[in-house]
C-alpha cells in the first residue's frame, strides 16, 4: 500500500490512499500507482537527490522495518515527502497520470474577472527543486497566480513542473479554452486613460501581427470575439434574424478588443 502521508507534516500513520490524497494540504496531489512507484528506472537519479533515498523509498512503499530514533526517523519522513513529490512530477506526465489529474479538476478558479471563473491547473515555474513555490495556471487568460491557502503555497512547485499543463492540453485538447480580446478598459468620466490605452493599441498590434505569422504557418487562430462575428455575418447572408441586442453583444465586444482610441 503507497502512503500519501509523506505529503504531510505529519507522523506517518497507516490509512487509505484516498485518505491522504483528499486530507487538508494535499488536494493538489494525484495517488501514484504501486507499479509505477516499484519500477526503478522511474526513479532513474532521484538516488542522488533525496537523502535516506532507500529508507525513503522503503517508507513510501510501506515496506520501512527500520527501529529508528525520533530524529532519524523524521529526516527518512522528510525525505519520504520530498522523494514522493519528485516521482509525483514524473508521474503526472504519464498517461495514467494525465488521466487522473483531468479527473480532479478541483484545482480552483482563476480570480481574474474577465475569465468567468475558469478552472486553473498547477505547475512548477522551475523543474529544479527548492527554486519557487507551486502555481496556478489559467489557460484562458495564459497566467499564473498565487495558491489561496498558505497550505498549498508552500507546496514545492518541481513536485508538478513546468511541462504537465501543456502536455495535458495536448493529450486533452478539448480542455485549452478559445482565446478572448476582453479586457479591462480603465476610464476617467468616460474617457480611457492615456497610457493603458497606448499600451493596448501596442498589444493589439502585436496580436494583429502575430495572427499573420500564424497563417502564413497554416495555422488558423481566431479569438472568440472574432467567430462571434463571422458568424453574425453569415446569418445575414442565409436571411437568418440576429436580435439587435445580440447584434449590439458583438459589435460592443469587438470595439473593446481593438481598442478603438478615437476618443
Amino acid at each position: 500500500m503507497l502512503h500519501m502521508a509523506c505529503l504531510a507534516n505529519i507522523w506517518l500513520i497507516p490509512v487509505e490512499n484516498t485518505q491522504f490524497v483528499s486530507s487538508r494540504g494535499n488536494e493538489y496531489f494525484c495517488e501514484i500507482d504501486e507499479d509505477y512507484l516499484t519500477d526503478r528506472f522511474n526513479l532513474t537519479g532521484l538516488n542522488t537527490e533525496v537523502p535516506y533515498y532507500q529508507y525513503a523509498l522503503d517508507l513510501v512503499t510501506d515496506v520501512f522495518d527500520l527501529d529508528a530514533d525520533d530524529d532519524l526517523r523524521e529526516q527518512i519522513e522528510k525525505s519520504a515527502r520530498h522523494l514522493y513529490g519528485l516521482v509525483h512530477a514524473r508521474y503526472i506526465v504519464t498517461t495514467r497520470g494525465l488521466a487522473k489529474m483531468y479527473k480532479k479538476c478541483d484545482f480552483g478558479k482563476c480570480p481574474r474577472v474577465l475569465c468567468d471563473g475558469h478552472p486553473l491547473l498547477p505547475m512548477g515555474q522551475a523543474d529544479l527543486p527548492n527554486s519557487s513555490t507551486v502555481k496556478l495556471y489559467c489557460p484562458k487568460c495564459e497566467d499564473i497566480y498565487n495558491p489561496k491557502s498558505s497550505r498549498h503555497a508552500s507546496i514545492d512547485g518541481a513536485y508538478f513542473g513546468t511541462s504537465f499543463h501543456s502536455i495535458l492540453f495536448q493529450v486533452y485538447p478539448a480542455l485549452n479554452p478559445e482565446k478572448s480580446m476582453r479586457r479591462f478598459e480603465p476610464r476617467i468620466y468616460g474617457f480611457k486613460v492615456h497610457a493603458a490605452a497606448a499600451l493596448a493599441r501596442w498589444q493589439d498590434a502585436h496580436r494583429e501581427d502575430m495572427t499573420w505569422r500564424l497563417s502564413d504557418f497554416g495555422i488558423d487562430h481566431k479569438f472568440i470575439e472574432e467567430e462571434s462575428e463571422s458568424e453574425s455575418e453569415e446569418a445575414y447572408e442565409y436571411g437568418e434574424e440576429v436580435s439587435t441586442a445580440k447584434a449590439e453583444k458583438i459589435a460592443g465586444d469587438v470595439a473593446s478588443g481593438r481598442m478603438d482610441l478615437g476618443n
